[in-house]
């Protein structure tokens, strides 16, 4: 049975800390647009920042959808699921804001990644819970974690932070969603 809560309760804290990969779910307000889904992972890549608050680093590399439905209307959902242990899935709903390169909360907030900063980071995503839930998950099968992949960090490693600007500016993808809403800021200023 599901349910609902104010908070990150540490339960459910413990639970999120836990888990090797997550979802990240958007849409524009546009009727026709296209709603999307995009798993994340990568070790030490996601923060509770409190217990109603929560931050991601976003790296480059594919397309920048989310980002531009939070610029449109900041509606995001975050879901865990348990593909080990007992079955349960968490789910933040909430507002998100990309926290760019050239905002001067982005070094404060990129800091507390620690080592889990890399190369390729566009933006620091911020969550802010509106309705926080819990559901069995029964349904989700058993899979084993093996290791983290290191393609992303091997290509965008060996690329100059100058060269993957360049590289961002010249992706049609990182300028725009596939509805055609404003997406990552660009020029990308370089890291501070």
């Amino acid at each position: 049975m599901g349910k609902e809560y104010e908070r990150i309760e540490p339960r459910l804290w413990e639970f999120i800390e836990r888990q090797k990969v997550f979802f990240v779910a958007s849409a524009p307000l546009a009727g026709d647009g296209h709603v999307n889904l995009s798993p994340k992972g990568r070790q030490g890549t996601l923060r509770i920042l409190d217990d109603r608050t929560v931050a991601y680093l976003d790296f480059g590399g594919s397309h920048a959808e989310t980002i531009a439905h939070l610029r449109e209307n900041g509606r995001i959902t975050l879901m865990w699921c348990a593909f080990e242990g007992p079955p349960n899935i968490v789910r933040i709903h909430g507002r998100g804001e990309p926290v760019f390169r050239d905002d001067p909360r982005f070094p404060g907030l990129v800091a507390g990644f620690g080592e889990a900063d890399g190369p390729a980071l566009r933006a620091v995503i911020v969550v802010t819970a509106e309705l926080i839930s819990d559901t069995c998950g029964f349904a989700v099968p058993f899979m084993d974690y093996r290791a983290e992949r290191e393609l992303h960090a091997n290509h965008f490693g060996r690329k100059t932070d100058e060269e993957f600007r360049e590289y961002t500016a010249s992706k049609p993808y990182n300028n725009a969603s596939l509805d055609g809403l404003p997406a990552v800021p660009l020029p990308l200023p370089p890291r501070r």
